[in-house]
């Protein structure tokens, strides 16, 4: 279906529908001259193009149907340009929304195609809105996204023009908006503080260039330290394997059967193995873990002795 739905976009010169480039203002211009050429259809068109698409999958049907709400999806995308988002990714957006009005879309009902498609084309833009707001995701619940697109409205409604909202303005938000305070609240603190760049200049009257990263300190580990680590690791493997070699074999499957591997095999499991005690297998797990302690740490001992 949505590869039908697609095809319906082609027009009949087979170019398909222009996409608007993001950002590109003279793209997006000759965007919305093209789609102005699209005729608007009557409701008795509308009507018959609908049924055709849904009875008969007539995909011209559906291509005349969508090039004909094109300019509404750039109409609704212009309401939301003040939120950081080009216009053109909007009308990107939107037509998404369009063409999965039309999936739905039941014309026995008795409405509109726009008044459907509408809350499709909508419901797309206040996603790629939301997910572009933002690195930390917002507006995950229905009235969070309520508060997220009218808040602004609710303010100017309220006379509230403060920044910053006390617990009273923000339940007088809330109570306009029928939601929460605390969702207000909260809503409004992460829309007022957008995300930093990193990269930033610490003070706007700094001229040596110093950015926000290099300012902070660095919690981490020194080179130093890792590096340290590192070659103990190395030597402490080297010498694991070294003393390892020295027990019998016995001594050292048990060993590295109880101590040197995961999950650890158990003292049953090995006592079968082996046709002896579990008590027995224990005692060779110690003695032997004992031995190959005592070797390493004479020899680390000696070596820092040298030193």
């Amino acid at each position: 279906m949505t590869k039908q739905i697609k095809n319906a976009l082609v027009t009949k010169s087979g170019t398909g529908v222009p996409v608007p480039t993001y950002g590109e203002d003279a793209s997006l211009a000759g965007y919305i001259r093209t789609i102005a050429e699209f005729p608007i259809l009557s409701a008795e068109q509308e009507y018959e193009y609908a049924s055709k698409w849904v009875n008969e999958h007539d995909e011209t049907a559906a291509e005349k149907l969508l090039e004909s709400h094109l300019r509404l999806v750039v109409s609704v995308a212009y309401d939301f340009r003040n939120y950081g988002i080009p216009v053109g990714e909007l009308v990107a957006s939107g037509n998404m929304g369009l063409m999965q009005a039309l999936q739905k879309f039941d014309p026995e009902r008795g409405f509109r195609f726009s008044t459907y498609a509408m809350f499709w084309i909508r419901a797309e833009i206040y996603e790629t809105i939301l997910n572009n707001w933002s690195i930390v995701k917002i507006g995950t619940s229905a009235n969070q996204k309520r508060v997220f697109f009218n808040l602004a409205r609710a303010k100017r409604a309220l006379g509230i023009m403060d920044g910053n909202l006390s617990d009273a303005q923000a339940d007088k938000i809330a109570a306009y908006l029928d939601v929460p305070a605390e969702d207000v609240k909260r809503m409004s603190t992460r829309i007022v503080a957008r995300d930093l760049s990193l990269n930033a200049p610490a003070r706007t009257t700094e001229q040596d260039g110093a950015d926000m990263l290099s300012n902070m300190a660095d919690t981490g580990d020194s080179i130093v330290d890792n590096v340290e680590r590192h070659e103990m690791m190395v030597r402490g493997g080297a010498l694991l394997k070294k003393h390892l070699a020295t027990l019998p074999e016995r001594d050292r499957e048990i060993l590295r059967a109880r101590r040197l591997q995961e999950p650890a095999a158990t003292l049953e499991v090995l006592a079968k193995k082996y046709k002896i005690s579990r008590e027995r297998v224990r005692q060779i797990e110690e003695h032997a873990y004992n031995k190959l302690r005592d070797a390493i740490l004479a020899e680390t001992t000696g070596n820092t002795n040298d030193k």
